[in-house]
């Protein structure tokens, strides 16, 4: 069980966590944008390539 002091605590920081991480997103989005442009790709081929791999396994039975 956690004391009230500790409850507080804890709802504060996760509160300024939140808000901290929010901020320093929002501030460097321009700069994901330009330097992971093209990035949806890659995630789309990982992921057919474990599509296929799925496949093979399950309908080859290798």
């Amino acid at each position: 069980m956690l004391s009230s002091g500790q409850l507080i605590f804890a709802i504060l920081f996760f509160t300024g966590f939140v808000i901290i991480t929010a901020v320093s997103y929002k501030k460097d989005k321009k700069l994901h944008k330009k330097q992971y442009k093209g990035s949806k790709w890659i995630l789309l081929g990982i992921i057919l390539f474990v599509a296929v791999l799925f496949f093979l396994k399950k309908f080859l039975d290798f």
